[in-house]
């Protein structure tokens, strides 16, 4: 059925704006699709050229009770003609599809800011639900500070959709669409990929096809045709590097790198691992690359997880594993297990709020103690973490390189706010690529004695050997080993010896990364250091500190064990170390107590990012005591 009748003016009138940046947040219920509807504004930003950074948010229960505080979902997007590394701080136009989203977020809303707001949801049962004792939006003392719209969007879109022998229901499932075309009309935005993705998504239901067109369009024609809106906005293209750029989440990325680094490794993957939120996107989409070389494997449990994983890594695959903080605790004795036996694996923690089940779909950075230490005995393992969702790609590969190099777990780090967020992503040449060597001898190491599998190299590295082939044969295990032998030792001396060689090549991989890079002057008032998911909003806030004529640099790691080479020297060249983290202090303390330096900590655990005006305030505070 055609929609031209409902087709968007060729021409408009009302004047365009420019503007830098925008931050838009899409809220509703968690049926309302505004999920849906933040990712498409931000797929058609992205195709437009724009920079854009993202923040999904939604409630932790399966589903809330309609219209409830608790079953708000909400999604923020920042899409800028210039680089940006967050979602941003305050909302500039919030689109609000009921009360309780509405009582949820519009303390971000900046004084002036656009509110849009499902008028035809703010009656009396959903404003009972979201504990409102009148209509906010009758509230003059309310919505002064900001430019608000009241618009029916339930009446509009029934209206677009009428004809289709849709029920009521279902018509009302589109209304997201309408908002969408809406703030497609005030930003500008070309709908044309949103078109795509609807045919294609809904091919096979053509009344559902025509449904959501037509809202997408209603909306567009809502904000021109109406007497209320009387401006809209441009965000010009970003100059971003020539290349071929798409959308991509930090979970997306994390199974692109994975497939990608057994690519240049020239084997398979194998990739065991159990549902856990906020993880369980990495196994669904490793399970969509199975023509890539990828198996996939859902467990029954955590256990079963990583104890496939280490079956898969002794047989000669490259093995991984991702979790969240409860699940990785779980593991935590197959872990040590492949500590034990020196096998290459990687587990991906992507961390969440916690303790136990704790905030399952927000962040925070509170596991890595459980990293660094969260296993009986002595039982290192090299810590690294990813610092947007586009540096997931690089640091799956560079995971899996370590862990194939040194044989050893490795484990990465990532966050619910990497995880979940998105941003553009450059689509690197294969070429540009560093290899991952595999090694797996064909003969005996042991000069007529056997196998020797502890018999190790001039870095402590032992060698990989794939079971089955012959003369190769060697026993591995939990109990303590023998060096280089194998064979079950309880020598006192043997455990000492064994203890210090697992720990010194640990160590040893220093050398083989990179040395720390510091952003700002090599020595100066304050040194800021950070790791995962906060780089966005410390780089951002020190540029400005910078811009300011103040002193102040940036230290952000990838690398936490061991920590690069030169990071001593560098953490004593400045006459000040603050530490931000999504914790209570945990990077903190173990830099103050490797390399005895006065760090002090600022610490947030609201399941929330970081402001960057919670920083740059905080930066302030530091420079003047």
């Amino acid at each position: 059925m055609a929609v031209t009748d409902q087709a968007p003016p060729q021409s408009d009138d009302k004047p365009i704006e420019p503007v830098e940046s925008v931050v838009i947040r899409f809220c509703g219920d968690s049926g309302d699709g505004m999920q849906l509807a933040g990712t498409q504004f931000t797929n058609v930003s992205a195709a437009f050229g724009n920079d854009v950074s993202t923040l999904p948010d939604f409630p932790a229960e399966i589903r809330a009770p309609a219209g409830s505080l608790a079953g708000v979902s909400g999604f923020q997007l920042c899409f800028s003609s210039h680089d940006i590394f967050t979602p941003g701080d305050e909302v500039d136009t919030l689109v609000a599809m009921n009360p309780a989203a509405l009582k949820t977020n519009l303390r971000d809303l900046k004084r002036g800011g656009t509110l849009i707001a499902n008028d035809d949801a703010f009656e009396k049962s959903n404003l009972a639900k979201a504990h409102y004792d009148h209509n906010p939006l009758d509230n003059e003392e309310t919505v002064a500070p900001y430019r608000l719209h009241r618009v029916p969007m339930t009446r509009l879109t029934r209206d677009a959709v009428d004809g289709l022998g849709l029920s009521v229901r279902e018509a009302d499932r589109c209304k997201n669409f309408f908002a969408l075309g809406l703030v497609y009309w005030l930003y500008d935005r070309d709908a044309t990929p949103t078109e795509d993705w609807v045919r294609a998504k809904f091919g096979k239901n053509p009344s559902l096809v025509e449904a959501n067109l037509r809202a997408l369009k209603a909306g567009y024609n809502y904000g021109y045709s109406t007497e209320a809106f009387t401006v809209h906005y441009k965000v010009a293209p970003a100059k971003l590097p020539p290349g071929r750029y798409r959308k991509i989440t930090g979970n997306e990325a994390l199974a692109f790198g994975l497939a990608t680094a057994a690519k240049l490794a020239k084997t398979e993957l194998f990739y065991g691992g159990y549902p856990i939120t906020p993880a369980s996107d990495i196994l669904h989409e490793l399970s969509r690359l199975k023509n890539f070389g990828v198996k996939t494997f859902q467990a029954e449990d955590e256990i079963a997880a990583i104890t496939s994983v280490i079956g898969a890594a002794f047989g000669g695959s490259l093995a991984v594993t991702a979790s969240s903080g409860p699940g990785i605790a779980l593991k935590g004795e197959g872990i040590g297990l492949g500590v034990m036996t020196e096998l290459p694996m990687v587990i991906i923690n992507v961390q969440r709020g916690g303790p136990s089940t704790g905030l399952p779909t927000k962040t925070e950075q509170s596991d890595l103690f459980l990293t660094y230490f969260g296993r009986n005995g002595d039982c290192p393992i090299p810590v690294l973490a990813a610092q947007s969702p586009g540096d997931c790609f690089d640091m799956a590969q560079e995971a899996m390189r370590l862990a194939v190099d040194f044989m050893t777990p490795v484990f990465l780090l990532t966050d619910g706010y990497i995880a979940n967020g998105a941003e553009p992503w450059q689509i690197p040449n294969v070429k540009d690529l560093r290899p991952i060597k595999v090694r797996h001898p064909g003969e005996s190491n042991g000069n007529g004695d056997g196998f020797l599998p502890y018999k190790r190299d001039e870095r402590l590295v032992r060698p990989w050997a794939v079971p089955g082939t012959p003369g190769l044969e060697h026993r591995l295990g939990g109990l303590e080993k023998s060096d280089p032998t194998g064979n079950v030792s309880y020598d006192p001396d043997n455990h000492q010896h064994m203890t210090d060689v697992r720990r010194q090549k640990v160590a040893g991989i220093a050398q083989a990364i990179p040395e720390q890079d510091v952003f700002g002057p090599d020595s100066g008032d304050l040194l800021v250091v950070s790791w995962g998911g906060t780089y966005g909003a410390v780089r951002t806030a020190v540029e400005q500190a910078q811009q300011s004529g103040e002193s102040v640099a940036h230290c952000h790691l990838r690398y936490i064990n061991p920590f690069p080479r030169n990071l001593d020297a560098i953490l004593r060249s400045y006459r000040k170390v603050l530490v931000p983290e999504l914790n209570s202090g945990q990077l903190r303390l173990i830099l103050r107590a490797q390399f005895l330096v006065d760090a002090v900590g600022y610490n947030k655990v609201k399941g929330k990012p970081f402001l960057v005006n919670e920083l740059t305030e905080e930066i302030t505070r530091a420079l003047q005591n």
